[in-house]
């Protein structure tokens, strides 16, 4: 079942948390290196547990890590880590705190060669799944087969986000630049 179909049984507080996700996030571009940098963050967190569990935990994880402020949780010291795994109010997972950290460490290393974090993903596209896979894992800490598939497709660059009799199938379409959508 797809997301978009997913959503149409859900009912109350829980549709509304996802519908807001899906119609207005979910597949569109991101263009700022740090949302581009959260989006891959709350992929990792989600590995092993519900999304809607990270869409609960939204606003307790940007603050929690300087609303994904790359320069900012790059330098996390000891400190940081600690204070990361006693905060009740995300996922405290020492793998997963750490692969941010390591993580953001990496993106400052890519906005150094390629100008920015969105400017080496553009110049990796286009690329198979298993492509994309492959350069991830080597890029990145924590990054396997299903984090990088969703993250990909929730920013665009992997199709099937929506299907095409999603209400938002189209406005996706129209927000991709057009050597992304002429990929697609």
């Amino acid at each position: 079942m797809s997301y978009c179909t997913a959503i149409k049984s859900m009912s109350g507080e829980r549709q509304a948390l996802h519908k807001a996700y899906h119609d207005h996030h979910y597949g569109f571009p991101i263009h700022d290196d740090n949302e581009l940098f959260c989006r891959l963050i709350f992929e990792i967190n989600q590995a092993g547990l519900s999304w809607e569990t990270i869409l609960r935990k939204e606003v307790s994880f940007r603050a929690a890590y300087d609303n994904f402020d790359i320069l900012k949780v790059a330098a996390y010291a000891e400190a940081d880590r600690e204070r990361l795994l006693a905060d009740a109010r995300i996922i405290r997972n020492k793998l997963k705190i750490n692969a941010t950290i390591e993580n953001a460490k990496t993106i400052l290393n890519l906005q150094k060669e390629h100008g920015s974090f969105r400017n080496w993903l553009a110049s990796h596209h286009p690329k198979t799944k298993i492509e994309w896979i492959k350069i991830f894992k080597k890029t990145f800490k924590f990054t396997g087969g299903k984090i990088v598939n969703e993250f990909l497709m929730s920013i665009g660059y992997l199709p099937n986000a929506h299907d095409e009799s999603c209400d938002v199938y189209s406005e996706v379409l129209k927000s991709q630049p057009k050597w992304l959508s002429s990929q697609m």
